[in-house]
């Protein structure tokens, strides 16, 4: 236990000393600072301190066909800043107000022989293909409302022109999914790529240490598999160490730069509670290991750096199968491919842990997938450290597939 422990040290101090390691660490957590302050670097942009600066547009009544009630429009929250004006403007005098930046956008309305006619001038139709139909639905509503109270209709008569209609959401199947999907599938894809990383490392940390030929004094220190699973376990901290850097930098600049209650509709807090952290860190951990097993297998099979992306080529497509498999079917997860998914060890640490966020995961289906990946760590680690046990020497080419069957199969390991 104490050579465990040693080799799981000497790992995690190689590891954090790396000039790479430290750089690319830095850079992520400043991304995370920079992206929860775009709000407000999108404000200094603009000038606008308080939010986003509204569009600014013009509605030309000069017939006065309206009454005057197109004031109203700026109460609505139409996303635009309306100024309304009862002067005869022409198409260029509105083009004129535009090129000086008096105004974004422009409506005209007229009276031709009974039709109203909206003329909408922009400066730029490439990127406007019709009138905004927010507005076109605010100033329908307006004229009808308009022409409603000139017929002198009693409230009941209202009513039965405007119902107060209520809708209700059902579904056929039992099971409710609750929370955002969206948030859940970003929340898939940050999780993939923090275990496939982390348990990368394993692999080429194995190879260059064959290169230098630390593994030599290693070797006589202590047993192969005590240094297969001290170096997976070192890694697994450190990898444990920047989630939670991450994650804590990601609550700080929370807190710190974003307005109350902006993310509530992307994540639903509701849902993020600590059983759900300690899933998640249970099943960040179990994949890890299978992962980091197999490229510690792979690794040792190498004895140049540069082969190390080939030789990790196999695990690679497993590890993007497993998290597809999770993926796309999170658009469906009530669907009996999406329980697969959960049990599946390739999957099943990308799967799990958001069908217990969506309120669908059993006691029973986290107990049998826990099993399944507990009875794959094992199988892979015994396979992982007798290879690595004869591979652990060699510093030549690559070995193939026949070579490692032949080290697996060797009776004196």
């Amino acid at each position: 236990m104490k050579d465990l422990f040693v080799v799981a040290k000497f790992t995690i101090k190689d590891m954090v000393k790396r000039k790479s390691f430290i750089i690319s660490n830095l850079i992520i957590l400043a991304i995370i600072v920079l992206l929860f302050n775009v709000p407000r670097i999108m404000d200094l942009i603009t000038g606008d301190q308080e939010g986003f600066s509204e569009t600014k547009m013009l509605i030309v009544d000069s017939e006065n066909i309206f009454e005057g009630t197109l004031s109203t429009l700026n109460e609505m929250n139409l996303g635009y800043k309306i100024s309304v004006s009862d002067e005869n403007l022409s198409y260029e005098n509105i083009k004129e107000k535009i090129n000086n930046d008096e105004t974004d956008e422009a409506i005209i309305i007229t009276n031709k022989d009974g039709q109203i006619n909206f003329e909408y001038i922009v400066k730029n139709l490439s990127m406007i293909q019709q009138v905004p139909e927010n507005i076109v639905n605010a100033i329908t509503t307006l004229y009808s409302n308009m022409q409603i109270q000139k017929l002198g209709l009693t409230p009941e008569q209202l009513q039965t022109l405007v119902p107060n209609f209520n809708f209700e959401m059902k579904q056929t199947e039992e099971q409710e999914v609750q929370g955002n999907q969206f948030a859940m599938m970003l929340m898939s894809l940050v999780l993939f790529y923090a275990i496939y990383f982390c348990a990368y490392q394993v692999s080429t940390s194995i190879t260059t240490e064959k290169t230098s030929k630390i593994i030599e004094t290693l070797v006589t220190s202590t047993t192969p598999r005590i240094i297969v699973l001290g170096k997976t376990i070192g890694i697994g901290i450190v990898g444990l160490l920047q989630i939670a850097a991450i994650i804590a930098t990601a609550l700080i600049s929370n807190a710190l730069f974003l307005e109350e209650g902006i993310l509530d509709g992307i994540i639903d807090f509701n849902n993020i509670t600590p059983f759900l952290g300690i899933i998640t860190g249970v099943y960040f951990i179990l994949g890890y290991a299978v992962y980091a097993l197999l490229y510690a297998l792979t690794g040792s099979t190498v004895g140049k750096p540069e082969d190390v992306q080939s030789a990790n080529g196999p695990v690679a497509i497993v590890a993007v199968i497993g998290f597809y498999l999770a993926y796309f079917t999170m658009m469906n997860p009530t669907s009996e491919l999406n329980k697969l998914a959960a049990i599946l060890p390739i999957s099943s640490p990308f799967c799990m842990p958001f069908r217990v966020m969506m309120g669908i995961a059993t006691p029973q289906e986290i107990a049998i997938s826990i099993v399944v990946i507990l009875v794959t760590i094992a199988i892979v680690a015994k396979v992982s450290i007798k290879i690595y046990s004869q591979a652990i020497l060699n510093y030549g080419s690559k070995s193939g597939l026949k070579d490692i069957f032949k080290m697996y199969k060797n009776k004196n390991i």
